[in-house]
């Protein structure tokens, strides 16, 4: 699967905390189809068995709509799995590592709070940064938050794009244009939506306003 930065235009996560009648595969399928152009699959909640078991039958659906699938946390699970990439955070895996693992057979994206981090991430492989808290999130409530004057340094800092966490809605992430942003990701507001589908649609509207 071909990775550019149109692939993270809305890059939704998967929640393992909400309530819902429908498996994950379904919450995907209708995530897909209402635009989601990248998947993280972070299933805390699973074994690592689970989660290559899940991986592997939600990557054809994946690439099915063009996007790839990222595996949370482990590097070693998404290669398992057959996944596209793996996102690491600061206490990780180093991306350095990953890459003298797996080369380029694996996407790596990276968590990074400050220039300092984001610089560190570019220089050891990355692919992608993942940026936030952006605003206060229901996923992660003791997220450190960043300002937007920290974003847009952020992202003017490096070379690779960038996508914006944390908290983000249809109706707060336009606050984001300008920051130099290449999409932004998103938990709750897809999964712990009641129309899957339809947040999904309205947020790659949202985003790809954001990133013009």
């Amino acid at each position: 699967m071909t990775f550019s930065k149109e692939s993270l235009l809305l890059y939704a996560i998967t929640d393992e905390l909400s309530d819902s009648e429908f498996t994950i595969y379904e919450k995907v399928r209708r995530a897909l189809s209402g635009g989601a152009t990248i998947i993280q699959l972070r299933q805390k909640n699973l074994e690592s068995g689970g989660i290559i078991s899940l991986a592997k039958e939600l990557l054809p659906l994946c690439h099915k709509y063009g996007a790839p699938l990222i595996i949370n946390d482990c590097p070693e699970i998404a290669a398992k799995a057959g996944a596209d990439g793996v996102h690491v955070g600061l206490s990780d895996t180093p991306v350095s590592e990953i890459r003298k693992m797996f080369g380029k057979e694996l996407i790596i994206g990276a968590t990074a709070k400050t220039v300092e981090q984001a610089k560190s991430a570019e220089e050891q492989g990355a692919d992608y940064i993942g940026v936030g808290a952006v605003f206060p999130s229901p996923t992660k409530k003791n997220a450190v938050r960043i300002t937007a004057q920290q974003l847009k340094a952020i992202t003017s800092s490096v070379k690779i794009p960038a996508v914006a966490i944390g908290g983000i809605t249809a109706q707060n992430a336009l606050s984001l244009a300008g920051s130099g942003i290449s999409g932004i990701a998103v938990v709750s507001a897809i999964f712990g939506a009641k129309d899957i589908e339809a947040s999904a649609r309205e947020l790659n509207k949202t985003a790809s306003e954001i990133v013009k």
